[in-house]
């Protein structure tokens, strides 16, 4: 699809970049307000304690391990810290930043918190300073680069390596993580052709494979874990619809009280790198977030899932994606090819891993836009099975597990659709 940016760039005088920081800001400081008014300031304490000292491989709900109000604040307060980074470095908002901060304020439900995803950064600062750039140009890449925050845990917090080596050998690693992320993203996007929206996922999902096979070489297996919090689908269904209804409420202000663009932004397939911020302009971005939101929550609640750290991480990606890619045409396709997939296949739609199998699946959305609904489904089909054998790979040290699965399928995928689709093209 050929985008001619000054037909479709957006009249957004109204909207300035502070306000746009300020309206993601209060969303994140939404969270650590909901955080304090579930728990006490002293269970909330206790429980990011807990959050910071232990390892975070998949699946570590920080509900279930360290609180409700915990792992709000934990998520809220982490976004904050990133928001105001990104402001300090005098970032253009646009829908990466959107994209990154909600995947932030996402997987800190399950996985990252406020002390392991620096190491990551540090590295991807350091990679900067040795090519002479400025860190602002690599800054999104150090926020998705945090998926890989849980090796620095996995190895500080083992009970199998002496203290004195695994603290230095966690930083050591998690610097070096960081250090190679920027050229090897640039480089892995030309394996899925942009058709993987979490290209990083998928570099992370390569990284981690290396050091996990390293680790293993010296006997040190990253140890599995499932925290799985139940019977919060009441209070938290609730919450999260008020906060996608307000999405689409302000867009729809600032929007000057009309839907005008939203029904563009479902014309683009979300091939990356596709920004609706600068698009279609930032209130239909923000329409569009809100619906997304509000679909990702009820498909949980449909399928008979639970809301609950990783979910919620789920849904914010979704949301999140909603400014980098993702609309309702293009990510329906995938939760109806996972879907399918629990009709034929040996588990249930609502297992754990297929849950987020169907929430962060949507990263091959741009399929279903670029080549048609079926071929979504098709890949949501595919990606349900894929996702959950890849994970043994790198040992559930790499949180964006279904980045990394989707990777493979496009891979695999797009060769194949486009032979067919030839003539068609």
């Amino acid at each position: 699809m050929k985008i001619n940016l000054k037909k479709n760039m957006p009249n957004e005088n109204n909207i300035s970049n502070n306000t746009k920081f300020l309206i993601i800001t209060f969303y994140a400081f939404s969270l650590v307000i909901f955080g304090f008014l579930v728990d006490t300031p002293k269970e909330i304490f206790y429980g990011i304690y807990n959050i910071l000292m232990q390892p975070d491989t998949l699946i570590t709900d920080y509900i279930g391990l360290g609180g409700m109000g915990a792992a709000f604040v934990n998520s809220g307060l982490l976004t904050l810290i990133f928001i105001y980074m990104l402001y300090k470095l005098k970032i253009t908002f646009n829908g990466t930043t959107v994209a990154s901060l909600l995947l932030i304020m996402g997987f800190a439900f399950f996985g990252k918190n406020l002390f392991n995803v620096w190491f990551i950064v540090i590295g991807v600062y350091l990679y900067a300073k040795v090519q002479k750039d400025k860190f602002s140009k690599y800054i999104y890449i150090a926020l998705f680069g945090t998926a890989l925050a849980p090796m620095v845990t996995e190895i500080m917090f083992s009970t199998v390596i002496p203290i004195f080596i695994r603290v230095p050998l966690g930083v050591l690693v998690g610097i070096a993580t960081g250090f190679i992320l920027p050229p090897l993203s640039s480089y892995l996007l030309r394996v899925h052709q942009g058709f993987d929206l979490y290209n990083i996922g998928f570099t992370a999902g390569i990284i981690g494979t290396g050091f996990v096979s390293i680790f293993k070489s010296y006997g040190f297996l990253p140890s599995p874990r499932m925290i799985w919090t139940t019977g919060n689908n009441v209070i938290l269904s609730v919450f999260f619809f008020l906060l996608f209804v307000s999405m689409i409420i302000v867009g729809f202000v600032f929007n000057n009280r009309t839907f005008k663009n939203v029904k563009n932004i479902m014309k683009y397939p979300g091939r990356l790198i596709t920004d609706f911020v600068i698009l279609e302009g930032f209130a239909p971005t923000l329409i569009n977030m809100g619906i997304n939101g509000i679909i990702a929550t009820l498909y949980i609640l449909l399928v008979n899932g639970e809301l609950n750290g990783p979910t919620i991480g789920g849904i914010f990606t979704v949301v999140g994606f909603g400014a980098f890619g993702k609309h309702p045409r293009n990510i329906l396709p995938i939760f109806l090819g996972v879907y399918l997939g629990s009709l034929t296949k040996t588990w249930y739609i609502n297992d754990p891993a297929i849950l987020l199998a169907a929430l962060f699946g949507t990263a091959l959305a741009p399929i279903a836009g670029e080549f048609g609904w079926q071929y979504g489904v098709i890949a949501g089909f595919i990606h349900s099975s894929v996702v959950l054998n890849v994970g043994v790979l790198h040992g559930g040290l790499n949180l964006y597990n279904n980045g990394f699965a989707a990777g493979i399928v496009a891979a695999i995928l797009i060769p194949i659709i486009e032979a067919f689709r030839k003539d068609e093209i």
